[in-house]
Parts: structure tokens; sequence; C-alpha cells
């Protein structure tokens, strides 16, 4: 797929297998009988590890077997390695919570039983099964591999779908997010069913802001290849978390010691810890 980006004030135009900014979480029960939040959301992240920019990018709906025939354009988003964005569709009249601070809401809502096509339009999305693109513009897509599709979802019984198959079905009172961020253009492999966690561009302040306090001496592996972080100091109360906020693991460790890391997926992770008494942190990449 072609994947058109700003990054960092350039426009970059590349061909590439995957996205860097991609659809992380939908949730279609908002509002429904048995579900916790009142409103349906899509969550996009930024799972690479530079800024990058979408100007221009449109959010488009379908049903599981119908076309795209409802969209609204994104406000220009720009979003740091493991920021979420968090995009609130259609309210339903139950539920009891509210989700947090929305970075965008829809000014319209609108069923998807006809071919209203506007902008403005709102997702008062089908519940279990449907589809989500993340397009570069707004003409309208019509299959996953479209030249104009950043990230395509597949959810429940969908008639299409990035990779082998569909993300798992979605109910009243879960959705389907995706696994630590990972793309692998498999809709089937990438995403997990759970209860919904929606974040906000606020809620990864710990991948965002925490990173830039980094200490060269912390973790010695960076990108770690067989299971074993290395640290270059003693470190109490370390942490690992997701790039989306989710503590994974904790330990405290000594200098030239190793933490075992065989039990978290594949993908990028923040490492946290005290170091002579000051807080510090790193980015790393388990391969």
């Amino acid at each position: 797929m072609k994947k058109i980006f700003t990054i960092l004030g350039v426009v970059a135009v590349a061909v590439s297998a995957n996205a860097q900014i991609v659809i992380n979480e939908v949730y279609g029960g908002g509002g429904n009988s048995g579900s916790t939040y009142k409103n349906d959301f899509v969550e996009l992240i930024n799972r690479g590890t530079s800024a990058v920019t979408l100007n221009g990018a449109t959010l488009q709906y379908a049903s599981s077997s119908g076309t795209f025939n409802s969209y609204h354009t994104l406000p220009n988003i720009t979003l740091a390695p493991g920021q979420t964005y968090l995009i609130q569709e259609s309210a339903g009249t139950g539920g009891t919570t509210n989700l947090p601070t929305p970075d965008f809401i829809a000014t319209t809502l609108i069923n998807f039983n006809g071919s209203t096509n506007s902008a403005t339009d709102g997702f008062a999305m089908a519940g279990t099964n449907l589809k989500i693109v993340l397009a570069n513009n707004s003409t309208q897509v019509v299959n996953p591999t479209d030249a104009n599709v950043v990230d395509f979802v597949g959810v429940g019984n969908a008639n299409q779908y990035e990779g082998a198959g569909a993300a798992p079905v979605m109910t009243n009172s879960t959705s389907v997010s995706r696994t630590n961020g990972i793309d692998t253009n498999n809709n089937a492999a990438d995403f997990t069913a759970g209860s919904p966690t929606p974040q906000n561009s606020t809620s990864a302040s710990l991948a965002v802001s925490d990173f830039n306090k980094t200490k060269s001496n912390f973790v010695k592996n960076t990108f770690v290849k067989n299971d074993e972080i290395t640290f270059g100091a003693d470190a109490k109360d370390v942490k690992i978390y997701t790039l989306t906020g989710q503590l994974v693991k904790t330990a405290s460790v000594k200098a030239n010691g190793t933490l075992n890391v065989a039990d978290l997926a594949e993908g990028n992770y923040i490492v946290t810890g005290t170091v002579n008494n000051q807080a510090v942190s790193q980015k790393i990449l388990k391969n």
C-alpha cells in the first residue's frame, strides 16, 4: 500500500507494508445494553519511532458487508512515538461511563443505512461486525489494498479485512485492540478482543515525556534479541510498559544484571527505573 505522511514538516511518500499511524482499537458497543462506555470510539496510535503528521486523513466506516459510504475528515494529526489519538463516535442510551476527553468528536451523527457521505458525519457503529479504514484522503475506499488506505480493519464477520482473516467479533462489553501496537497487515493476528481501554493523546504520557529522560547507561541493549535486557547500573523499581502505557513487568536489577522478557511479545516498550535516586527511562525493541 502507498502511505502518505508528513514527517517533521517534510512530505514523505513511500511504499510500505506497514503504516506508522494505525488503528489501535475499535469499539462499537457504546451505549448499548451491557456496555460501560456511553460512546463508540476508534483509537489511533503512532507505532513508529519518530513523530508523524497525517494531513487530510479520513476515517471511513462500513457495515460488515456494506460499502464505505460514510466518513469524517480528521484534523491534521501529529503524534509522537507511542502516542494515541481518541476519536469519539455515536452515543447510545445506555452505558455508565464517559470516554476520556476525546481528541476529536464528529459534529453530526447519522445511521449508516443511507448513502450520505458528508465530511462531518459521525459513526453510529453497528456493534459487533463492521469495517473501519483510515485513509489519507476523502476518496471512497473500495478494497483494503486501495492506494489511499493507511490502515484497514475488518471486524467479526466482515467480508473485507487485511491479511488472512478479520479481527475477532466484538460485543457490547468488548472492543478489538491491536496487540502491543504490532501491525503485520493481518487483522486476525494483529487484534484481540477484550475490555475497552480508550486512551486519548495525553494517556500515553509515559511514552512521550519520560522517554526524554533517558540515561545511556541504564539499558545496555536497547535492541533485545535474546529475551534478556542487560542493565548498566543498579536500578530500583524497574518497570516495563507498552507504548500505550500498560504495565507488563516489574523488577529491581544490579549493574550488568539481566531481566528475562521471554514472556513479552515482540515490539517496542518503555523501561523505567530509579538509578542513583534519579528517575530514568529507555525505549527498547524486542525482536
